[in-house]
This record gives structure tokens, C-alpha cells and sequence, in this order.
């Protein structure tokens, strides 16, 4: 990872970001777990799937994009591969909301494609229904002909959402607690995220199970070896800290540089000698470089198919030729070269392995418990939902 270019500076890490970071500089590591297991057929068995789409992605909040995707007033973007129509807007007055992307006319889809569009009112493309930004029902044409209609009882149809610490969040279901994200924001908030620049978004396709997808981001025994063409050399070998927050999972790794002289209450100090990772229940990744940000939102499809929606946020829109090759060479690093090539690639040849049967359970040793409570939060919501 790159340790040039513009740093955010003045912001402050949280009391546990801080915590993290302490704990690595005395090299407190907690590797003494010993081994555990955990069963192949969560990765492999379609029926289990379908009992986490409907304990996790069908119920819990979860993150839908980065705040950055939208950052002015009167913007919305359709989104899809959630398995419902959604739409995602920001109102006259800069709050965030999704909607499920359908006109409560006649049920037709308002908004097409994947691209950001600026607009004051949605128009359904069929009858011209039109809808502010925050929902309401503006105006129809011929309205004489509907009497009796009111336009308050046909708003666009809203679920639960919430902004914090510069991530949109939403749930399915109404009734939705967010409290355990505005915790998070505040993590978040101190890494600036509330102010960063959208600088790229990029869609894969993986072919492999949503966990094993996280399960790489939950364990730091494949950094120095997976990545030792990348970024593999910029970080010491499994020295690492973590801790929950609710059912997120927040991990710290040491980098090369030494800590012994870092103001580690100094935010941009402390980035350049500690990685954070951020695991979200169920399928977001958040990982803060020393100046920017990744985030990294899994969208399950199947068992053995999952879309990750990339977003890599900078601290502001380049000016200069020579700022874009730096942010480039960045994402180019990042998203194609250890994501995509390595982490995602990994996990497809993961699920390849394990279809064969040949692995009943997975082996983790200390540098992996990430893993193991990762996995046993999602078994405890399946056991809730039933």
C-alpha cells in the first residue's frame, strides 16, 4: 500500500481504535486459542445458503454503499443486486434514503442502469408519476381522472435506513435497530470518511461462497504469503489485535514501521504504522490504507456466487496529472492486483476445493480465530431467526 500522497490529518481514533493499536505496540497477540474447525458445508450446501439469506441479507441492517456514492443534494442511483429493485437517493435537504425503485402507480421501474444521475424528481417512464427525492408523490398527469386519490398515501415504498460515519445502511425489514452502526460511525468518522471523495466503484463477479470472501479479511496468517508480490512486504507477520463491536468484527495489523516514537492519538500517524479492518455483519469489508479508504460491499447470490461492489474513497478529487497516476497506481494495486487477483481468486479456488468433498471442515490455527467467531455470529442468527 502506498504511504505517499495527501494524508487526512487532525481526526483522532476512537477509545477501541486506539485500544487496538496499544495493544499491538506491547505485542499483546492472542495466539493461544490452539486449533478449532469449522464445517466445509457452510461454504458448499445450497439449503444452508438459503438459511443465512434469510437470517442475514433478508432481515439485518447491512451496508448498501459508501455515503461518497451520493455527495450532493438531489442524486439517486438504482441498485439491483441485493434481489430487489432498490433506489437510492439523497433528498433537497441531503438525507439519505432507499427505496424499493418502483412507482406505486402501476408498479413500473423508475429508474434503469447503475449510474449516478442528478435530478430533482423521479418520473416513472410509463404514466409520468412523479416523485420528489424523499419519496412524496409530486404530481400525476389527468389527476380528475383518479378521484379521491391521495397523493400522501402513494409515496415511493421506503425501508429502514440510516447514515453514519459516511456509510448508507438499510434493512428488509421495518423496525430495524441501527444503533450498532452509529457506533460504527463513529469509527469511521474518525478515519474522515464523511468527507472523502468517491475516486473509483467496481463490480465482481466472484464464484465462490460470501464467506470465504470475508474469511480472508478475518485472519492475518495469509498476508505476508498470499500478497508477497503486493502488499505482502509493507506488514509484519500476524502481528495483529481485534475485538467486536455488536456482531462486527474490528481488526488492527502492525505494518513494517516501527512503533516505538508514533503518537498513536494522532490519526494519520497511527495509519501509517496499523491497518484496520472492519468485518460488518452480514457481508461489508472497510479497509483504511494509510490515505484512503476501500470499501468492499458482498452481495450473495448463490452459495457459490457472490458480487463485491468496490468503492475506493480518497480525500479529495484529483487536480493534478500527477494526482491521478498516484490514486491509479492505487486502485490498480488494490483492486485488481490483491483483491480481485488474489483475495477473490483465492476464495474461488477455495469453493472449488471444497466441492469436491475432500475437506470436510476447515483447519484454523491462532492467527484465525477471526474466522471461527465470525462464523459463530452467523450460526447464532440462523438459530434466532428459527
Amino acid at each position: 500500500m502506498n504511504v505517499t500522497g495527501t494524508e487526512i490529518g487532525g481526526l483522532q481514533p476512537t477509545s477501541g481504535q486506539l485500544a487496538l493499536a496499544q495493544a499491538i505496540a506491547r505485542g499483546e497477540n492472542r495466539t493461544d486459542t490452539g486449533i478449532t474447525h469449522v464445517p466445509a458445508s457452510v461454504y458448499t450446501d445450497p439449503e444452508h445458503w438459503l438459511a443465512e439469506k434469510a437470517a442475514l441479507f433478508d432481515r439485518l441492517p447491512q451496508v448498501i454503499a459508501p455515503s461518497a456514492l451520493l455527495p450532493d443534494a438531489n442524486m439517486a442511483v438504482p441498485h439491483d443486486q441485493t434481489g430487489r429493485p432498490l433506489l437510492i437517493t439523497r433528498d433537497a435537504d441531503g438525507a439519505a434514503h432507499v427505496f424499493l425503485n418502483v412507482c406505486r402507480h402501476r408498479g413500473t421501474r423508475l429508474m434503469e442502469g447503475e449510474d449516478v444521475q442528478c435530478a430533482k424528481r423521479l418520473v416513472c417512464p410509463y404514466h409520468a408519476w412523479t416523485y420528489k427525492l424523499d419519496g412524496r408523490l409530486l404530481a400525476l398527469p389527468r389527476p380528475e381522472t383518479f378521484p379521491g386519490l391521495d397523493k400522501s398515501d402513494h409515496g415511493l415504498i421506503e425501508l429502514p435506513s440510516c447514515e453514519a460515519g459516511g456509510l448508507i445502511w438499510f434493512a428488509p425489514e421495518q423496525g430495524a435497530d441501527f444503533s450498532d452502526a452509529r457506533t460504527l460511525g463513529e469509527d469511521f468518522a474518525a478515519f474522515g470518511m464523511e468527507d472523502l471523495y468517491l475516486y473509483r466503484r467496481k463490480t465482481h463477479p466472484v464464484a465462490g461462497n460470501w464467506k470465504l470472501i470475508m474469511d480472508a479479511f478475518l485472519e492475518s496468517y495469509h498476508v505476508t504469503r498470499l500478497h508477497a508480490n503486493t502488499i505482502g512486504p509493507f506488514f509484519k507477520d500476524g502481528v495483529t489485535a481485534g475485538d467486536m463491536i455488536g456482531p462486527h468484527a474490528r481488526s488492527a495489523v502492525g505494518r513494517l514501521e516501527e512503533m516505538e516514537t508514533v503518537d498513536l492519538t494522532d490519526m494519520a500517524a497511527m495509519r501509517r504504522v496499523i491497518t484496520f479492518a472492519y468485518q460488518l455483519l452480514p457481508a461489508t469489508i472497510v479497509i483504511p490504507s494509510p490515505d484512503y479508504v476501500n470499501v468492499m460491499v458482498l452481495m450473495p447470490e448463490a452459495h457459490n456466487h457472490t458480487v463485491v461492489e468496490d468503492f475506493m474513497l480518497i480525500p479529495e478529487e484529483p487536480a493534478t496529472d500527477k494526482a491521478r497516476d498516484h490514486w491509479e497506481r492505487s486502485w490498480n494495486l488494490l483492486d485488481g492486483g490483491v483483491f480481485a487477483s488474489e483475495d477473490f481468486r483465492a476464495a474461488e479456488l477455495g469453493q472449488q476445493g471444497l466441492e469436491t468433498g475432500a475437506v470436510p471442515e476447515l483447519t484454523l490455527g491462532s492467527l484465525e480465530t477471526g474466522i471461527l467467531r465470525f462464523h459463530e455470529t452467523v450460526q447464532q442468527a440462523i438459530r434466532s431467526k428459527a
